[in-house]
């Protein structure tokens, strides 16, 4: 007999952040080379936004086959061909020296690297009764940044002692080794070897009564729930697709970091967004902990940090470098905290079957808006400057929480149906249409 492990699902969700923190070491690792490849390559601006637009334009559209695979197959099988999947395509970015060459292995990477936030919630609904899942998914966007602040130390060294191809190697093949422990320990409770019976007891009471009936998934565009979770997306995922993509070259064109410094600095705006992941939800949890209704608690987080963003307008006028910096990670922090209670509100509405399918059409959201302001950045810097897109960026927010507020409410008929504490497929399909 296997001993079990106390508090297993903290061990699952430890695996989920190692695979978020893989991803966006594999996503990121071309914009911290992108002013190195500018020079060596001749890469425009403008290329480069292009690049960078073959990457979402896969992200965005497989958000919704992958929740539909996940849903269908299970998480076990689909996470771990999708990570064995972007981490191939991380590593091919080695074998190519043209525009189009990094845009194709671009395409390649963006097609399974979605799969990974769509299968964090559903191991979120697998695994997490509603208390923890704020907790959970400040793991993951924890996950992310922190996969944006070792990328920049990390790549700048490899390429400065191996070159660029072998950066790509390396950052690309840590993903298989992933993949293998995922492989051999990831189960559902009811069926995990190493699980307690206390744990297994805890995660059902917090399980809802749902059906197992997964309805067509263009069904649910007909509730304001959902509407109001992708438009929030779409408006303020942009921010973060600013920061990760054109930082690096804002910091070293528009502000006259040399590489190197760079790659030193740019670890403090991530690690800022780190804490803010995991404070946002934390805090969220604790309110609901206090007896505030689970969608009032994640309103009110993100109400506080919705308010934070307008700080970043004053970039516009390139305040001193420790600044510059403190705004931008400030903007991170508010981020992070927003999207973490964002994105748990899927699994707060909707019910466990359907949790892969409808968050991969709320995330889609913010792939069009991260294929939308990738390729607008380009041209906005090559015929203005950096200071239209700072200015966008400080009032996305507080639009996208004004859609939170009017389309997703606790009375809503979806939640009064079913929602959090039923939860059920047939309760959302009882709403008049």
């Amino acid at each position: 007999m296997k001993t079990p492990i106390p508090n297993l699902r903290w061990w699952i969700a430890g695996l989920v952040f190692l695979s978020t923190v893989i991803n966006y070491i594999d996503r990121q690792t071309l914009s911290v080379l992108s002013p190195l490849l500018t020079r060596e390559l001749g890469l425009t601006n403008i290329q480069y936004g292009w690049i960078s637009q073959a990457f979402l334009i896969p992200y965005t559209s497989m958000y919704i086959v992958a929740g539909l695979l996940l849903d269908r197959y299970g998480t076990k099988l689909v996470f771990g061909v999708a990570a064995a999947w972007w981490s191939l395509a991380a590593m091919l970015h080695a074998a190519v020296s043209s525009a189009f060459g990094f845009g194709a292995f671009r395409f390649l990477l963006g097609t399974a690297e979605s799969a990974n936030f769509v299968a964090a919630q559903k191991v979120a609904a697998e695994w997490f009764p509603p208390k923890d899942r704020g907790t959970l998914n400040g793991l993951v966007q924890a996950g992310s940044v922190t996969g944006a602040i070792l990328t920049p130390p990390l790549v700048v060294w490899l390429a400065g002692s191996y070159g660029w191809r072998v950066a790509f190697l390396i950052t690309g093949g840590i993903g298989l080794l992933w993949v293998v422990a995922w492989q051999l320990f990831y189960h559902l409770p009811e069926n995990h070897p190493l699980i307690t019976e206390q744990e297994r007891a805890l995660i059902n009471d917090g399980q809802a009564a749902a059906s197992s009936e997964r309805p067509p998934w263009l069904q649910f565009f007909r509730y304001p729930q959902t509407w109001g979770l992708i438009l929030a997306r779409i408006i303020s995922d942009p921010v973060w697709w600013f920061y990760l993509f054109w930082l690096p070259k804002y910091l070293t064109e528009s502000r006259g970091l040399t590489n190197s410094q760079m790659g030193w600095v740019l670890w403090i705006p991530y690690l800022f967004s780190d804490v803010g992941s995991i404070l946002g939800g934390w805090y969220s949890g604790k309110l609901i902990v206090r007896g505030q209704p689970v969608l009032s608690a994640r309103k009110t987080v993100m109400l506080w940090s919705a308010l934070l963003m307008p700080l970043g307008l004053l970039l516009v006028w390139q305040p001193p470098m420790p600044l510059t910096i403190l705004l931008i990670s400030l903007s991170l922090f508010a981020h992070s905290s927003w999207k973490t209670n964002l994105v748990t509100m899927t699994v707060d509405i909707f019910p466990r079957p359907v949790i892969g399918t409808v968050h991969g059409i709320v995330a889609m959201g913010g792939g069009i808006g991260g294929a939308i302001i990738t390729p607008l950045a380009g041209y906005l810097i090559a015929w203005y400057s950096y200071t239209p897109l700072l200015v966008l960026m400080g009032v996305l927010h507080p639009l996208a929480y004004l859609c939170v507020r009017w389309l997703i409410n606790s009375d809503s008929p979806s939640i009064a149906a079913g929602g959090t504490a039923a939860g059920g497929v047939a309760g959302l399909q009882e709403q008049p249409q």
